[in-house]
């Protein structure tokens, strides 16, 4: 199994990094959509709920996990 980590903390998500996150959308079901990270947009260090980013594919969600 793919080793990986909690999407709570900046610091482990990098620009290029492979990751699951939740649409707005989606956060009843929790549907997640995997992708690689174009840009992050939160600011601060931690979210509780997932630092926001933005897909190569334009799609923005909060990341719940981030594949090593």
């Amino acid at each position: 199994m793919e080793e990986k980590l909690t999407g709570t903390d900046r610091k482990n998500i990098q620009i290029g990094s492979e990751v699951s996150v939740v649409q707005k959308h989606h956060q009843r079901t929790g549907e997640l959509t995997e992708g690689i990270v174009k840009r992050i947009l939160t600011k601060s260090g931690t979210h509780p709920h997932g630092i926001k980013v933005i897909l190569d594919t334009g799609e923005v969600g909060r990341v719940k996990w981030v594949y090593l």
